[in-house]
């Protein structure tokens, strides 16, 4: 079939060897494995109306989904030339979205080895095993320049939660914080003077999970706790995965319950949708991009509490994430991500400082965390550091990501031009964690994990309250600063000092939620209506 066509590689889809990893020997050819095609967008001009901006200077006013997906969708035309190869290959069609540029092919791994160029093995990190690539993708060379990224032949775990939990005395209610601190998410919105009176009405939180589930009644019973109603919560299934709960609450289930009972107890009439997918690259791109581009529920605000440090990325799927972050961005849709809380390494024992990933992107909310201390009418609030023997806010420069326009200006004085993480942050430390109820246990669980979930609920809230869903929110959160943010000064996160402005290690620093309606939400109203 090919032998008479060439082929050329996908830029960026090296994929180096798994750490720590043996091999176990060649995939069986008779496996079934699905892949996510990307395209390319079908109108490249349209399409940088959206992707470029990093370098805009300007906000702009949210476009539509519809909008969206006509700026930057792909083709049907260079849909039908894949599905054409894929038929030739051997492979099915399983699914076709050109608003998110998706095909998802399935096959045998005899299959799909012989129509992207690749050899597959089977690997063994502990007591799991996980199929593994090395190199790169190739395609026929008439589909070079249709194919951008093809995700899914290695299934090797992509991301990690980034929580952290320790058992507490569940004998008190939810709204009590035992010894020695855990407040429920209502305290702590309260210290951060969240909108009072927003409840989040009208809007939809979406949540990217990679792993676990939760209990629909333990969800109620902790609200009850909180003197609130049941949650409007749904699992979505993308790429097969599913809710499943493990009934372990320091397994993945604490990340999820965390992430649902934070927004639910700051936003309790905000919809909640859970995209649960698998734990690779695919899944996770595939989750998030669902999200930005589904025009069923709506999602007004994205959480994601997982992620990994750049160096384990391929180019193909940073490119990709970002392009799809920057999709939510101009629909109005910030995407929370967690800054990761391995301090300024991000966990990488190389000796260098990292940052974690997708948290990197200069279109995602980085967030980053603090330790809150909260005594009457006293707040003591500094960088969220634990080492060497706990954890630490993720925070420091991107390798791969020069700074957005708008960053640059607060980056003066560190020297630095690429991008800058954390740009928020929040209450992270799991000595003064937020008090989760997850498979029957008690906990106080911190952690960046639950700064994303909390400035989410804190979107929502502000986004209802003034009736108003800004695009390109990071670009007015720092034209806007320091209105609407509290700065925090004191502490380091093992690479990086906190100091007076924007720092690596809690970005602008913490949200004053009343500074944030007037300054930002309601600012971008007043300037639109004064253009008309």
């Amino acid at each position: 079939m090919d032998g008479e066509r060439g082929r050329a590689r996908i830029a960026g889809s090296e994929r180096a060897p798994l750490a720590g990893a043996s091999r176990v020997g060649p995939v069986d050819e008779r496996e079934l494995i699905d892949v996510t095609v990307r395209l390319r967008p079908a109108a490249a001009g349209k399409a940088r109306q959206v992707y470029a901006g990093a370098k805009r200077k300007t906000a702009r006013r949210p476009l539509t989904r519809e909008a969206l997906g006509a700026l930057v969708g792909s083709s049907a035309a260079d849909a039908r030339k894949v599905e054409r190869y894929a038929h030739e290959a051997g492979l099915s069609v399983v699914e076709v979205s050109l608003p998110r540029r998706t095909i998802v092919l399935r096959g045998t791994a005899a299959a799909m080895q012989r129509a992207f160029g690749v050899s597959l093995e089977t690997v063994r990190v502990g007591p799991r095993t996980f199929r593994h690539r090395t190199g790169d993708v190739t395609v026929p060379d008439d589909l070079a320049a249709i194919v951008t990224g093809v995700f899914g032949l290695d299934d090797r775990p992509q991301a990690k939660p980034h929580f952290r939990r320790r058992a507490i005395d569940g004998a008190a209610a939810a709204h009590e914080a035992p010894a020695p601190t855990a407040y429920p998410p209502t305290q702590v919105a309260r210290a951060y003077d969240f909108p009072a009176k927003a409840t989040g009405q009208g809007q939809c939180v979406a949540i990217v999970e990679l792993g676990g589930g939760f209990k629909a009644a333990e969800i109620t019973t902790y609200l009850q706790g909180l003197g609130l109603g049941p949650a409007d919560v749904v699992a979505v299934s993308v790429d097969g995965a599913h809710n499943a709960p493990t009934g372990n609450p320091d397994s993945a289930d604490g990340e999820v319950v965390l992430d649902i009972e934070v927004v639910a107890a700051v936003a309790p009439k905000a919809a909640i949708a859970v995209y649960f997918a698998p734990n690779t690259d695919r899944g996770f791109l595939d989750a998030v991009t669902t999200a930005v581009h589904d025009t069923h529920r709506n999602p007004t605000v994205i959480s994601v509490s997982w992620g990994g440090p750049e160096p384990s990325w391929t180019a193909q799927a940073t490119t990709a994430f970002d392009e799809a972050l920057q999709e939510a961005a101009a629909a109005g849709i910030p995407v929370c991500v967690a800054a990761g809380d391995d301090g300024a390494t991000d966990g990488v024992s190389d000796g260098q400082k990292h940052v974690d990933f997708p948290a990197s992107s200069p279109h995602a909310l980085a967030c980053g965390g603090t330790r809150l201390v909260l005594s009457g009418s006293t707040v003591t609030e500094t960088v969220w550091n634990d080492l060497p023997n706990g954890g630490a806010t993720g925070g420091g420069f991107s390798a791969v990501f020069p700074a957005p326009s708008w960053q640059l200006p607060v980056l003066k004085a560190s020297g630095q031009k690429n991008r800058g993480v954390p740009d928020v942050s929040g209450n992270a430390d799991p000595q003064t964690g937020y008090k989760i109820l997850v498979d029957g246990s008690w906990g106080a669980i911190g952690g960046t994990s639950a700064v994303a979930p909390l400035w989410a609920g804190l979107i929502a809230l502000c986004n209802q309250a003034t009736g108003r869903r800004p695009a390109d929110l990071a670009q007015r959160l720092y034209a806007a600063a320091p209105d609407g943010f509290r700065d925090i000064t004191q502490g380091n996160n093992g690479g990086f000092s906190a100091g007076a402005g924007w720092d690596a290690c809690t970005g602008l620093g913490v949200p004053v939620g009343s500074g944030l309606v007037a300054g930002v939400w309601s600012a971008a109203k007043k300037k639109r209506k004064g253009k008309r």
